[in-house]
């Protein structure tokens, strides 16, 4: 209770100087009140509408495309006979997690690198031509989703394959002697049994949709690849750190925390009118 109340709801005082005219020197409450104008301006700036496709389009795609890989590769990994070889290669898929951000971005940089890179090495091997993977903004997401899906995949499986231990093994035994093969009992049994949890994390993700990895995006950020890569939590950090306009970044951070918390809201309602499974 106390990290909660010192690190989680004490900071919400300082969400304040998104409606003020903050300066360091008047503080929190003594910066003049302009209620909603920083909230009107970064609206009504020509910056909008690029971060919001950028963040939404990242995430969205994330979402799509990363959040049934942890489902399939714990369908996968338990249907696996070997506990050695089973072992084996949940440390193989979940040990990039360990990896630093730093790190991974690295790689990334090492492996599609234009003139070193294996990726480009592989392409002027076949007859092509070199490509700035990180200079280019089209493929700014297809490096960011794709990393991101080896990276943390292996991990998150770890918790599904947690709420496929809990299925009764009953169940299967009794489809064995029905008849039934691998891929039916994981669709009849495996699937139903564990989506709840699945369930719970959709939610989760979906009230996380305007949240993105800032290190890793500011990372793999460049010049070129700005009109694809720059999101709404780098914008934060460039507004606020770099240009030090502390109300207008504030404003910012709390308009997508908003909106994050309408989506929640909202599919979390929707789960629970849907299959009785939802957070609250």
């Amino acid at each position: 209770m106390a990290y909660v109340l010192v690190f989680k709801y004490w900071p919400m005082f300082g969400a304040q100087i998104a409606f003020r005219d903050y300066n360091p020197v008047d503080g929190f409450t003594g910066s003049p009140w302009v209620g909603l104008e920083h909230f009107t301006r970064f609206v009504e700036s020509f910056q909008f509408e690029r971060l919001m496709v950028n963040t939404l389009t990242v995430n969205a795609l994330g979402l799509l495309i990363a959040f049934p890989v942890p489902i399939v590769l714990a369908l996968i990994v338990n249907q696996l006979s070997g506990d050695r070889f089973k072992k084996f290669t949940q440390t193989v898929l979940y040990a990039p997690s360990f990896i630093s951000v730093v790190v991974v971005v690295g790689m990334i940089y090492l492996l599609f690198s234009p003139r070193s890179g294996i990726v480009n090495n592989a392409i002027t091997a076949f007859g092509g031509d070199p490509v700035f993977f990180m200079g280019s903004p089209e493929w700014f997401r297809t490096l960011y989703i794709g990393s991101d899906i080896w990276q943390n995949a292996g991990f998150s499986m770890i918790v599904y394959l947690a709420a496929l231990t809990a299925i009764d093994p009953a169940l299967h035994e009794a489809a064995r002697v029905d008849g039934a093969n691998k891929w039916q009992r994981m669709w009849h049994i495996d699937i139903p049994g564990i989506l709840p949890v699945i369930t719970i994390l959709f939610i989760l993700a979906i009230g996380n949709l305007f949240n993105l990895g800032f290190e890793k995006v500011l990372l793999m950020q460049t010049d070129l690849n700005l009109p694809t890569s720059e999101v709404i939590q780098t914008y934060v950090y460039k507004t606020g750190l770099q240009g030090a306009q502390f109300s207008y970044s504030a404003a910012i951070g709390l308009f997508n925390s908003l909106i994050n918390l309408a989506l929640l809201l909202t599919f979390n309602w929707v789960a629970r009118r849907a299959n009785k499974t939802s957070l609250w």
